[in-house]
């Protein structure tokens, strides 16, 4: 208590903001010898350095795949659905009657996550359980038409992403790119 009481309310006191931290680490860093303590460097910023060019093409792939989800996320959120919700809704449409587990699976998405997400969804009213003919334990789920109606304004925004993400490539070179990305998925499906 006493050394919250020295610092300030906040335990703030004293901190300077991270500007003049990374150039008092630039300066220091400037002078320094083999026997100095050295201060970390700053973070480039996406596609420079090791978040660009020269990084690991699977940490270029989490990198952008964070922004895409990012930018999903912030777009889908005037409509109240988030990235996985929108991608459950796009898969039941493309494969009517998935029991919970296959959206797991398809989505890819923890099953304690679909669970949330299905719950979630079904009290919305845009999507709804039926038995499983066969196996009656098991549900299947699809879309109803408040489920269908909110996918096609999902799809709407997504495609304004899409259009993004290819901006910039032309068709062949769009194609290469789905071809690789794909390909990454399947050879390492199993690995």
């Amino acid at each position: 208590m006493a050394a919250m009481q020295k610092r300030g309310k906040s335990g703030t006191a004293g901190r300077r903001p991270i500007e003049k931290a990374a150039g008092r680490r630039a300066a220091a860093n400037a002078g320094s010898t083999a026997g100095d303590v050295l201060l970390a460097p700053s973070v480039p910023p996406p596609g420079e350095g090791k978040r660009g060019e020269q990084g690991y093409l699977a940490y270029l792939l989490r990198q952008a795949h964070a922004a895409s989800r990012l930018s999903m996320e912030r777009a889908l959120a005037e409509l109240g659905v988030t990235s996985p919700q929108f991608v459950v809704l796009t898969m039941l449409k493309a494969y009517p009657g998935l029991s919970g587990a296959d959206l797991a699976r398809v989505a890819l998405l923890t099953p304690q996550t679909v669970s949330v997400i299905i719950r979630n969804l079904e009290r919305d009213g845009a999507i709804r359980k039926t038995p499983h003919p066969v196996h009656g334990r098991v549900l299947q789920w699809t879309l109803t038409g408040h489920g269908t109606a909110l996918l096609e304004k999902c799809r709407h925004i997504a495609q304004a992403q899409e259009r993004r993400l290819a901006a910039g490539l032309d068709a062949r070179s769009e194609q290469i790119v789905r071809q690789w990305l794909s390909k990454i998925a399947t050879d390492l499906q199993d690995s």
